[in-house]
């Protein structure tokens, strides 16, 4: 299918080929009629990818300390890549867009139907695209008698009536809009819906005599002259009930108007990208309230909401982001008093989507864009037609199921740094973004489906990097495909989930094994204290310290859904790290946890005991509280008399009859490229896995176990 795609690095802009999205459970697959380019918010999108890196830096500060952090924390390469990487992945453009059903998502049956018309939101998922997989809360369907491209406006149009929802405007009440581009317009006829005489402000008169024709009582030049007093006959000389910025601008203009013109505890909204530095005297003295609208509505920004599908109870949250899409389209009909047909400056076929966005970001006059699509016959997935007999030895031909940072920044250009690998199929759920890493990478095809990978029988590795929900799901499906598969950690997020893997695994073809991507196990200098403390008599004393700083609420892998929480998600690499320097079985463990943040959220902060069959214990101190600039790893280790001591895997002291030795010194080396390394050798061999399974089963019994723990408040005997 194509798709519109920009370039993070560069800024270009293209139409290009990528593979179809798969449908998923809790979504539809759509097939787009037409897309909107909204004029105002894609030009600050596309103006900021075209920037140079400085400029890129300059416009966004906050992302430059993160990088500085992660150089402190992990050295400059690691960042540098990381950087890459980031601006290697492709921006989808478009969040605005309508078209037919083509197939629906376990859990939605009945609720849609395949063939239905339905209007499609949100940055990176109502994307210009032939084809989107579209969570369930980001569709609405469309009524009888709205056109395609008019349904492509449901998104803009339901930020317009969020904004006005959150004016609550009364009947008869004067409500000025300032800036009437395209937001600014659908929010003046709503606003006039509402029963509102409503006053259009703007530098543009033909935005102003458009404002006229659509229902505006009046409509002022803020060039010209004389607009205080016109607002004073007007209003009766109140002034506005409410104020409603939609303009598009840095400068701290529409609020210097909005306090002339407002009466006495007036409402201002805003909706619209402007200076923010508001004169605080004219506010105090009337008493103003501001409300910064939030997008669409609740919902926008709740990760469960939008990509969960989680409702929220309509008798506390009547009109959320679906409800006022869901409006916006009733309102489209012939009966219901908006008319977006009118806002229509100029239509673009998809492929020459280029074109659309040069009108957009240069001068000439426009609105509504829209990008149409060719009534084509559904793409075909990609095709393959495997050999009929597995590789030859020697070879090993990796699939990689995910590509994210992580994926791209770290596992692939370590992988390409190894002789004897072949890059066949990347899939990744958005396809542009599989079609970008097989480009940067080499790899053989792209897809968006799982099943490129799993049921082709070129490739004999596969390596997950998905989300952590899917990890055992995907190891289980390539084990019983006979192939070697490295999973991301961690291995399963519920015992279910492992006895899945387990049952896979021992149902194998021969030649397949399974690793879990637990790299500190292969850092150098994890491997010299494991041997140094192997060296040593009795049981041993393992302090292992994470400072893991804050990690952003709504990112996936701080929920329990998707990543588990972060003391599965991330933790686990620690119970791990201690059972491979210990070097004997856990024997039981014991956890206790921090009160979370957030009521209902995965504990962060958590202390885990382990002990060995040896009688070695093991205790893990997990911190999400504190400041990462202090560095992230520590581990002390104690036994036969001597003293260990592993900053962040950049040095190793040893201390021992008095005299302590250092090594190590350079930038920190956590074993990435060791364990691809192990990793390859051993697919090329036909195994056995570098890591004994039993002990990675083991490893993953015990942090869910530590859940167990916490949950409990019992220790939990392995």
């Amino acid at each position: 299918m194509r798709q519109v795609i920009q370039s993070a690095r560069t800024g270009r802009l293209s139409v290009r080929e990528v593979p179809e999205p798969k449908v998923r459970a809790g979504s539809l697959l759509v097939r787009t009629r037409a897309s909107l380019i909204s004029a105002g918010t894609e030009r600050m999108v596309v103006a900021f990818a075209q920037k140079s890196l400085a400029g890129k830096a300059t416009a966004r500060p906050d992302l430059v300390r993160k990088v500085v952090d992660k150089a402190r924390r992990d050295g400059v390469l690691a960042a540098f890549r990381a950087v890459m990487a980031r601006l290697d992945e492709p921006l989808p453009l478009g969040y605005s867009a309508a078209g037919d059903v083509v197939a629906v998502g376990a859990g939605l049956e009945g609720r849609f139907a395949v063939g239905q018309r339905v209007a499609v939101a949100g940055a990176g998922v109502a994307n210009h695209a032939e084809v989107n997989a579209v969570p369930v809360n980001l569709v609405a369907a469309v009524p009888d008698g709205v056109p395609d491209e008019h349904a492509a406006f449901a998104t803009v149009a339901a930020i317009a009536l969020h904004a006005v929802r959150n004016a609550r405007i009364g009947l008869g009440d004067v409500v000025a809009v300032v800036g009437v581009g395209l937001i600014g317009q659908l929010a003046a006829q709503f606003a006039r819906l509402s029963g509102a005489r409503v006053v259009a402000l703007d530098y543009d008169a033909a935005r102003l005599d458009l404002a006229r024709r659509l229902g505006a009582e009046a409509a002022f030049d803020l060039a010209g002259t004389g607009l205080d007093e016109a607002m004073t006959r007007l209003t009766g000389g109140l002034g506005c009930d409410s104020i409603l910025i939609a303009a598009a601008t840095e400068s701290n203009e529409p609020f210097l108007t909005a306090a002339r013109i407002a009466r006495d505890r007036a409402r201002v909204v805003m909706v619209g990208m402007t200076g923010t530095t508001f004169p605080y005297a004219e506010f105090m003295k009337k008493e103003l309230s501001v409300v910064v609208s939030r997008s669409y509505g609740p919902g926008r920004y709740d990760a469960e909401y939008e990509q969960q599908g989680v409702k929220y109870p309509e008798g506390w949250v009547r009109w959320t982001e679906t409800a006022n899409m869901e409006e916006s389209l009733r309102r489209m009909t012939s009966n219901g008093g908006l008319d977006v047909g009118a806002l229509v400056t100029h239509r673009f076929p998809l492929i020459e989507a280029e074109r659309a966005y040069d009108l957009v970001t240069g001068n000439e006059p426009c609105l509504g864009v829209v990008l149409t699509y060719a009534d084509a016959a559904p793409a075909a997935r990609p095709a393959f037609a495997p050999p009929a007999a597995r590789p030859k030895s020697g070879q090993c031909v990796v699939g990689l199921i995910g590509a994210g940072a992580f994926a791209r920044s770290v596992l692939v250009p370590e992988l390409k740094k190894i002789s004897g690998v072949v890059l066949d199929t990347v899939v990744a759920r958005r396809g542009a973004q599989a079609e970008q890493s097989r480009e940067t990478f080499d790899f053989r095809a792209a897809a968006a489906d799982e099943a490129a990978v799993l049921d082709n029988a070129a490739v004999n590795a596969v390596i997950v990097a998905t989300r952590h929900d899917s990890h055992a799901g995907l190891a289980a499906r390539a084990l019983a495909a006979g192939k070697a598969v490295l999973v991301e950690k961690p291995l399963a997020l519920s015992f279910e989930q492992l006895n899945q893997v387990c049952a896979a695994r021992q149902a194998a073809p021969a030649g397949a094994f399974f690793q879990v991507g637990y790299n500190r196990r292969f850092a150098p200098l994890a491997i010299a204290l494991r041997d140094a403390l192997a060296a040593k008599p009795g049981p041993k004393f393992v302090l292992i310290r994470v400072n893991a700083g804050a990690l952003d609420p709504d990112a996936w892998a701080a929920g329990a859904a998707e990543g588990g929480g972060r003391i599965v998600g991330e933790a686990c690499h620690f119970v791990d790290l201690a059972r491979f320097l210990v070097g004997q079985p856990i024997a039981h463990v014991f956890a206790e946890a921090a009160p979370p943040a957030r009521a209902a959220a995965p504990a962060e902060d958590a202390s885990i005991q382990l002990r060995f069959a040896d009688g070695s214990l093991a205790s893990i101190a997990y911190a999400a509280q504190g400041d990462a600039k202090a560095g992230k790893e520590r581990i002390e280790a104690f036994g036969g008399g001597a003293t260990f001591v592993l900053d962040d895997f950049r040095t190793l002291a040893v201390t021992d009859h008095g005299r302590t030795e250092t090594m190590g010194g350079g930038a920190p080396d956590k074993g990435v490229a060791a364990e691809l390394a192990a990793f390859v050798r051993a697919v090329r061999e036909g195994g056995p896995a570098p890591v004994d399974e039993a002990e990675l089963i083991e490893t993953a019994t015990a942090i869910l176990a530590v859940m167990d723990s916490l949950q409990s408040g019992q220790r939990v005997v392995l």
